[in-house]
């Protein structure tokens, strides 16, 4: 049995933990809030994190809670019109062996933090706050920043966009600005306009912007993203957005859209960030994880899911080596490629989504009276089982 010491308790960061402990080992989290919790609120749930829910056994939780939407829908936000409809039912779950559902992240992060405290092998800590790791050959040791220094075997880095363990592993600065800003918020379902999707996930896609709605809460909630391009910048995930600003950037879209954007009296926004693709996540008996690792923008809604696959393909390899510093850099082998290609597809998704003009043109005829198998073939990279699956 190993003795893992994992910064951040997040998504990834108790993922990682039941993962490790469900093998045999030893998981303990360090968290610097006062409490688990995550920020925002939906999460789309591709068919790949399914096959990860049932591996870390919280399936059942995750569906006490989720929304299985019917269908993927972009519509056009100036014109109105329907670019692509790609149906989300049983021939989607037949196609890939597992659905296609939206949730809210909190619900997620308790489904993962019920399993976590029930099980022996994890150990929770809160108000324990990250300064760095450090290593030998004999174990790695984590160090908190009320000046503690806690020795396991080894440090997996799973403290977000602004990592203080990777600026240790790779230093490699802070992340890239895309100059995109979202705002979110949540509007209780029996408020919602009759002319508004209630069972769809909908993406109103026009020129340097889109809104996405989809429910939440097992419907009793839609969930609302508003995307936009600004040079506005502000660390942190959870400020208030600006009423007038959100107005201004959407000014020229749909009435029913506007209405929507309306509705809203207080917004969140947080700054899109991600940065390049790259090697070196793992070195010796220090690695990442999730956005410590590879932080990737939305447009793609893959987040939490690539964070959830690193947690099981971790402990997998530590099951497969027999060394420490060797299972983790096949585990950062077994996923660079796999993170990297999403990193840098959710950056064309996004172009795609904010285009205008021919651009979008092009776009809607590209995209136009798809069949249903076409468009499931297109997702079968994401969504399909991976090498590493087995």
């Amino acid at each position: 049995m190993s003795h893992f010491l994992i910064a951040g308790g997040g998504i990834g960061g108790l993922g990682a933990a039941l993962a490790l402990a469900q093998a045999g080992h030893r998981a303990e989290v360090f968290e610097r809030a006062g409490e688990f919790g995550e920020i925002g609120a939906g999460i789309q749930l591709g068919p790949n994190v399914f096959r990860m829910f049932d591996r870390l056994g919280v399936r059942a939780a995750i569906d006490a809670d989720a929304v299985r939407p019917s269908a993927l829908v972009m519509r056009c936000a100036i014109h109105g019109h329907e670019v692509t409809r790609v149906p989300l039912g049983a021939g989607f779950a037949a196609h890939f062996g597992q659905p296609y559902a939206v949730i809210h992240r909190a619900d997620m992060l308790r489904a993962l933090l019920d399993a976590c405290r029930a099980h022996p092998g994890v150990g929770l800590h809160l108000n324990a706050g990250v300064a760095g790791a450090a290593q030998d050959a004999r174990g790695a040791t984590l160090h908190l920043s009320d000046g503690r220094a806690l020795t396991g075997d080894a440090v997996i880095g799973a403290d977000g966009l602004w990592s203080r363990i990777r600026a240790g592993v790779i230093g490699d600065g802070p992340p890239l600005v895309s100059g995109h800003i979202a705002y979110r918020a949540v509007l209780p379902m029996a408020r919602v306009p009759d002319n508004i999707s209630r069972d769809e996930v909908t993406l109103w896609a026009g020129p340097k912007l889109h809104l996405v709605t989809y429910p939440l809460r097992r419907g009793e909630l839609l969930n609302l993203v508003a995307v936009f391009h600004s040079d506005h910048y502000e660390e942190g995930w959870d400020a208030a957005g600006d009423l007038g600003l959100i107005e201004s950037h959407f000014a020229g879209t749909r009435p029913e859209v506007r209405h929507m954007l309306r509705m809203i009296d207080a917004w969140k926004f947080w700054v899109l960030c991600d940065r390049e693709p790259r090697r070196g996540w793992s070195q010796g008996r220090i690695t990442l994880l999730g956005d410590a690792a590879h932080p990737m923008l939305q447009y793609l809604a893959q987040g939490a899911n690539m964070a959830l696959e690193d947690a099981v393909c971790l402990a997998d390899q530590i099951g497969r080596h027999a060394t420490i510093p060797e299972a983790l850099a096949g585990y950062e082998e077994a996923r660079v490629l796999r993170t990297g290609r999403v990193q840098l597809m959710a950056r064309i998704y996004g172009e795609a989504y904010h285009a205008g003009g021919v651009k979008a043109e092009l776009r809607d005829m590209m995209l136009a009276n798809r069949p249903a198998q076409a468009a499931w073939a297109g997702m079968e990279w994401l969504y399909g089982r991976q090498a590493w699956e087995g």
